[in-house]
């Protein structure tokens, strides 16, 4: 089950956290992975070591020129994981332009050239799989990150509108949504005890997610097994947005 042997895929933002479980969990099914970085070769560099078999990549998402040299560089995938993303915290009405445009440029308009780039040869190929890491976050109101839901809303969107014009080619679209989960960009808050105890106390589950949580949801969908799901959206998040 899950097998991927043969398959190529590219994981963007996978040096670390859910990325990089992604990463290892495609890579130990078979599939041969890109690991994906935006500008740190070392840490891109020792990602990719402890993944058997895989190439490190870098590529800043923000710069539409270096989307299309990082297709160049990994050539056509099977599997597009769209895991890299930027969130800033403010209340709505302090967000800066520049975070603005910096959030929608990498969650939003990336997300789109990704799929542009990479999907047609999936399309030729009769065979395909996109996944966008979505947010749970995108179906409730959080006092610091409107605008990183509303750029996730929006990828969404798109995976919604995207997913029947590719389904005819064999190519499935869908988003995975996590929850609170316990990775680098939640540090602070993971180690601080009152913050966390606050955090999981509006969890249903009770705890932090770990990215092996958001892992196997993630085969499902590239496999063989996964292929009558389509412009779907799995929420992992451990009934936090049910609150």
């Amino acid at each position: 089950m899950f097998d991927l042997h043969g398959k190529k895929a590219l994981v963007t933002g996978s040096t670390q956290g859910i990325g990089f479980a992604v990463a290892k969990a495609l890579a130990e099914r078979g599939a041969c992975v890109f690991v994906h970085g935006a500008r740190n070769a070392e840490k891109c560099q020792a990602a990719s070591l402890q993944i058997p078999g895989s190439t490190p990549v870098l590529a800043d998402l923000l710069i539409s020129e270096q989307i299309r040299e990082l297709h160049s560089q990994t050539g056509d995938v099977d599997i597009l994981i769209i895991n890299a993303s930027i969130q800033y915290k403010e209340a709505w009405n302090n967000f800066s332009e520049e975070q603005y445009d910096t959030m929608m440029d990498c969650n939003v308009k990336a997300s789109y050239l990704l799929m542009q780039a990479y999907a047609p040869a999936m399309q030729q190929k009769g065979w395909g799989r996109i996944v966008a890491m979505g947010s749970c976050n995108q179906y409730r109101q959080h006092p610091t990150l409107s605008l990183y839901a509303v750029s996730k809303a929006a990828q969404r969107k798109m995976v919604q509108n995207f997913a029947p014009a590719l389904a005819p080619y064999g190519v499935t679209v869908n988003t995975v949504s996590p929850g609170a989960i316990e990775t680098p960009r939640n540090a602070d808050v993971c180690a601080d005890a009152q913050s966390r105890a606050a955090v999981e106390a509006a969890i249903p589950s009770g705890r932090f997610g770990t990215p092996l949580d958001i892992a196997p949801a993630v085969l499902l969908l590239c496999s063989d097994e996964g292929a009558y799901i389509t412009g779907a959206d799995l929420v992992i998040d451990g009934g936090l947005s049910l609150t």
